[in-house]
Formats: structure tokens, sequence, C-alpha cells
């Protein structure tokens, strides 16, 4: 995505980041705006919010341009998606601030650019942590997120113990939607992209800084959604709730009182 002598296409490579999330996730776009409903319907139209595990912002810049008088804090640990975005998307006006820090680790808050928000939100991302780790971020996020303000997490969320009926119509239902590609075609095109990444020039420290950091990464399974709702209710949030739901994807609501 960026020829010879040339500066990297970044919107292209952004682009080419949301067509391989899609392919994981064809419902991608409603979740997205079943999100911004939740959240105008509980903080109005203007208000600050935090991107946790943004990645490339993909959430951020969607949720800026619908609602124009936002702001965005943009949360992630990963040095490559977090250049792409921030080269691709800029500040958006000024509305949105790139941050480096790993989410669930003890300190991570202390320096963000602000100590209050009306909205916390997250997609695609917080199945990366592991269980110590979620109950580090909510207890965070109980002293970030103002009172009346909300939580929102849209992943793939799934029961600790689902049914072997569920299972079964989770696996066909997302066979149906891929359309002839595999899972095994899915990794794939997520690899091909993270090898074109790791060739950029523009990207090779990043890219090094990235390697360095995965040495850090936890291992085990991905927290069940009982696990994120325990968490948020030791850490003071009420009101948890999956609030919209295509089979295991699904909005997990909570409010601070």
């Amino acid at each position: 995505m960026s020829g010879r002598g040339r500066s990297p296409n970044w919107q292209a490579w952004l682009d080419a980041w949301d067509r391989q999330q899609e392919g994981f996730n064809p419902q991608r776009e409603r979740r997205f705006d079943a999100m911004f409903d939740l959240l105008e319907a509980s903080v109005g139209r203007r208000f600050a919010a935090l991107d946790l595990g943004a990645g490339p912002g993909s959430l951020s810049v969607r949720l800026l341009r619908r609602f124009p008088r936002a702001t965005s804090v943009a949360v992630d640990y990963d040095p490559v998606t977090r250049r792409i975005g921030r080269e691709a998307l800029g500040t958006v006006g000024g509305r949105l601030t790139w941050w480096d820090a790993k989410l669930g680790t003890p300190g991570w808050t202390e320096a963000l650019p602000r100590r209050r928000f009306d909205a916390a939100v997250s997609t695609t991302a917080l199945h990366w942590l592991r269980g110590s780790g979620v109950r580090q971020l909510y207890r965070d996020l109980a002293g970030l997120v103002r009172s009346g303000g909300i939580f929102l997490n849209g992943d793939r969320l799934a029961p600790q113990r689902p049914s072997s009926t569920w299972e079964r119509l989770d696996r066909n239902v997302g066979a149906v939607r891929r359309r002839g590609r595999s899972r095994a075609d899915l990794w794939k095109g997520w690899s091909e992209w993270w090898r074109r990444a790791a060739r950029e020039p523009a990207l090779r420290a990043e890219y090094r800084e990235r390697e360095r950091r995965a040495a850090q990464h936890p291992t085990g399974p991905s927290p069940s959604l009982e696990t994120h709702r325990a968490a948020l209710r030791r850490a003071g949030f009420r009101d948890v709730e999956v609030v919209w739901q295509d089979l295991d994807d699904r909005i997990l609501y909570a409010r601070r009182p």
C-alpha cells in the first residue's frame, strides 16, 4: 500500500483493516450503529468517550462522524495499528486523541489526557484480556466514568457453558454469512495484512516494538460473558445487561451509579 519511494497510503491501510475485520463479523456496522443509538439514549449527543483497545480508530471515527460535538480518547497498546489510525485520521479537528497504554495493568490510567469520561466504549478488543486484567480494567473504569455515565462492550461474548445447540447454530449461521469463505480463509486474510505491515518500511520501528510487546501478551481462554458481568458488578457498575445480541455477538451495557 505504498510504492517505491512514496509515502504510504494510510487510508488504504485503514480500509484494508476494516475489510478483514468485516470478514470475521458481517454484522460489524450494525453493531456500531446499535452502540451509537445506546450512547445517544444514555448520555446525549455531546460527550467525552474513552475508546478501549481502539486499534486504528474504526470505532472512534464512526462515533465522531455520528456525534459532531463529541470527543474521543483512543487507547491502544499496538504501535502499528495506532500509527495507521493516527496517520489516516489525524485528530478529527482536535476531537480525537491517540494514547499508548496497556489496558488492565496497574497505572495505565495515570497519564490519560482527562480524568473523567461520559462513556467508555470498546469493540472487538477486550477478549484479549484475561481474568485479572478484566477485573483491573473495570476497577479503573469505575474511577474514570462519571456518575450516570456508561460502559459499552461490543464483542463476541460467549457464555461460560454454551449449549451444544447454541454452538451449532452459531457455527452454522456464521458459515452461511461468510458465503463460502471458511474461517481459515479469514485468518489467512488477517495474517496477510500483518505480513504486509511487517514489510512496510514506514512501519518498521512500530512493527519491531509490536513484536517486543507481544512477549508480554497474556495467554489462555478469553473471558466469558459471566466473567465480564461479575467484574463490572464488583467494580460498582449497575444495570449490567446484554442490550443487543446477534448469536454470540453482543453489546454488554453497564452504568455508573
